[in-house]
């Protein structure tokens, strides 16, 4: 991940249904210009045995972490955390992408989530507007 631009990751969790194809090409294109937005809801609460470091972002209800690619991909290194892509259209995504769940419908989709909701969960999109937005979702549900 080394070059790339700032990373806001953003905890969310759901189930990937559609077909993952498309080539590097296009996870490539996607790490390029990836944003991601990690919420860390509860990161006191003993969910996660590796702290997020990161810029708090304020949000109705609670915070997320904004994290660059460098933490993203420590966290990688011991994942323990679902990694979701909420960018829609659905163009690709990262290595370890456990789930894809559009950032617009994140509350029709809350049975795919953790029940924990200190659980961490980091978001991704490709500029990070989408990723944002779903991580404000997610505090403002109590995650």
């Amino acid at each position: 991940m080394d070059g790339f631009s700032e990373v806001t990751i953003a905890l969310s969790y759901t189930r990937n249904n559609n077909a993952r194809g498309n080539g590097m090409k296009r996870i490539s294109f996607l790490f390029a210009v990836l944003l991601i937005a990690v919420i860390t809801f509860a990161a006191c609460a003993g969910g996660s045995s590796i702290p997020v470091e990161g810029k708090e972002v304020q949000a109705n209800g609670g915070y997320y972490i904004d994290i660059n690619p460098a933490q993203l991909q420590s966290m990688l290194d011991t994942k323990d955390f679902p990694l979701v892509n909420v960018h829609i259209p659905y163009e690709g995504e990262i290595p370890q992408t456990d789930l894809f769940v559009p950032y617009n419908q994140i509350e029709q989709n809350l049975s795919q989530f953790p029940q924990d909701k200190g659980a961490k969960i980091v978001l991704y999109c490709r500029s990070g507007s989408m990723s944002a937005i779903a991580a404000r979702t997610l505090v403002k549900l109590g995650f």
